[in-house]
């Protein structure tokens, strides 16, 4: 698997992430098609896969259910430690009977990374990003978040701050309060490619989310060639709970590199 630096972060992702909300979480997503929440051995399984692909970032989210407490329990069984692997989370966004609420308070936002850092067994996260409500055009009512993360940072709690946005309008606001960002792109919603390359040019380490419009695209492989083709990309973070799938995207993004050489 390719390795990308995240932007001057001096972090290194694979080109492709698994993204773990599947894991945790079956209510109120937007899938095409409902699913059972897998037992441990099958998580254990797709962790496996990807580590013998290459893939070292796992993106999860105190929304998503179960997820975190579940890879802080399953992650130790696979691999030969933490190093193993670039944890990446959100913070922000709690989803509860079956609903999401959002509070981006300093107290809040410290109070859920630390319950992340119980959750995930670990006492560092590599990222944490803001979990956008999606009023993120009106970015001064981040601040108090970021100064939080940016706290954080300086405790070693966590190596670099991000932002999951809505808008490209609340992107292109926030790019100069964090390290990191993640960004929508698919063949079917380009709108945030202006982001991209503004926080490519500004050094920060990009994160693409929806490449596969949550599973609608007409043709996966293609869709993930041309995520991987935009300057800036460090990584794709795509949620599967096959390792048959992760194994396709993953040769996919193998594939469209071997082609341009």
């Amino acid at each position: 698997m390719e390795m990308r630096p995240l932007g001057s972060t001096g972090i290194m992702v694979s080109l492709l992430g698994l993204g773990t909300v599947k894991i945790g979480r079956n209510e109120g997503v937007k899938y095409p098609r409902g699913f059972e929440l897998p037992d441990d051995a099958s998580v254990i399984a797709l962790l496996e896969q990807a580590q013998e692909l290459g893939i070292t970032l796992i993106d999860t989210a105190p929304a998503y259910g179960r997820s975190e407490e579940r890879l802080g329990q399953l992650l130790p069984e696979v691999g030969s430690g933490r190093a193993d692997w670039v944890i990446a989370t959100k913070a922000g966004e709690w989803f509860e009977d079956g609903r999401s609420r959002f509070d981006f308070s300093a107290p809040a936002i410290i109070a859920s990374v630390e319950t992340s850092l119980r959750r995930l067994r670990t006492d560092y996260l590599d990222v944490v990003l803001l979990h956008s409500d999606g009023i993120d055009e009106a970015g001064d009512r981040f601040l108090p978040a970021v100064e939080a993360l940016d706290g954080l940072k300086r405790r070693g709690l966590i190596r670099a701050s991000g932002f999951s946005g809505k808008t490209p309008d609340g992107g292109r606001r926030m790019l100069g309060c964090v390290d990191v960002m993640m960004l929508t792109y698919n063949p079917g919603y380009t709108d945030d490619l202006p982001v991209i390359a503004e926080a490519a040019a500004a050094g920060k380490g990009v994160l693409i989310k929806k490449a596969l419009a949550s599973g609608h695209a007409a043709d996966p492989a293609q869709a993930l060639r041309m995520a991987a083709a935009i300057t800036g990309v460090s990584s794709i973070v795509v949620g599967t709970l096959s390792p048959a799938n992760l194994h396709a995207n993953a040769m996919a993004l193998r594939a469209g590199r071997e082609g341009e050489a």
